[in-house]
């Protein structure tokens, strides 16, 4: 459990830093591990809610199993669907030799999911020379920043998630791209219906619930969906929402993924990226009205049973 703890008395205010003016600070002098005082953990937790993502620099000590500790401190790990890295809990290897389920779009990590993860953390292991930033989103600024009517408009809105996005459309994937889609929309099947305006349940903030596992608006043409789709992200990925992070090897993200989008740029060519990440478990999302997001459909058949839906859960 993470108790409450003065900030200011835990982490020198010089050494949190905005990389941005409404997303994203870099906290120096730290050394993250899983034996962090409580009240160092709890001030991390309330800096990452204040200002959605958190940079750490230079943790080249950090191995799979030492992030993996650290990450326990925030909740429960949350494995891949597709299994976890070899010799770990829960470590999701993203690899760009190998391919696999590409980034370089915005999304919410897992949204297709009913209680999609509530944190993600991100270790730089092999990083480019040039390229290979990634840009997250505030989406409660961004829903602060819609005029009245389309606020009004947003918190009546659903829409449906999908493990089975249109994955050609959103990027533009190589073959062993198009290979690790294939197995992942193959032995899962995820669809939810989520409010697109979801209430933060620790900072009751409004936050905007989008981005490419998006696959439709409930009760909305589709063409009319596409519209408003345009809409709202455009509003989500403004320059004045968004925080530029370029990597470095041994660099930490920490990230509130109900409060934010990303984009991870393939911009690197042919050069080498390796980037480890963990989740952890989230709440189902509720609606500025209260009712609670809807699993359609939760199937992973690597573990060859159904999984939790909305009448299981």
């Amino acid at each position: 459990m993470i108790e409450t703890a003065s900030i200011d008395n835990v982490i020198p205010y010089a050494d949190v830093v905005k990389c941005a003016a409404r997303i994203g600070v870099e906290i120096r002098h730290i050394k993250l591990s899983h034996d962090l005082p409580d009240q160092t953990v709890a001030a991390i937790n309330r800096l990452l809610l204040e200002h959605k993502v958190i940079f750490f620099r230079n943790q080249v000590h950090l191995d799979d199993a030492e992030q993996e500790r650290f990450a326990l401190r925030f909740g429960k790990l949350v494995p891949p669907v597709l299994g976890p890295a070899e010799g770990t809990m829960a470590i999701l290897d993203l690899d760009s030799a190998r391919g696999g389920i590409r980034a370089d779009s915005w999304h919410i990590d897992m949204s297709c999911t009913h209680a999609y993860p509530k944190i993600s953390l991100l270790r730089g292991v092999v990083i480019p020379a040039v390229g290979g930033d990634t840009v997250w989103s505030n989406t409660a600024a961004a829903y602060l920043d819609l005029p009245p009517p389309l606020q009004r408009l947003a918190d009546d809105l659903w829409a449906v998630h999908s493990s089975a996005y249109d994955f050609a459309v959103t990027v533009h994937p190589s073959e062993a791209d198009n290979e690790g889609y294939n197995e992942f929309v193959t032995k899962t099947r995820f669809e939810t219906e989520h409010p697109v305006v979801r209430v933060h349940p620790e900072t009751g903030e409004r936050t905007l619930v989008l981005g490419s596992y998006v696959t439709r608006f409930v009760d909305i043409p589709k063409s009319d969906g596409h519209r408003l789709f345009d809409l709202f992200e455009s509003h989500i990925t403004a320059p004045e929402n968004t925080v530029r992070w370029n990597w470095k090897q041994g660099d930490v993200a920490i990230w509130d993924n109900r409060a934010t989008m990303h984009y991870a740029v393939k911009d690197y060519g042919d050069q080498h990226r390796i980037v480890r990440r963990v989740i952890i478990d989230g709440e189902v999302p509720i609606s500025v009205d209260g009712r609670r997001s809807v699993a359609r459909q939760a199937y992973q058949a690597a573990a060859g049973r159904p999984m939790e839906t909305a009448a299981t859960r």
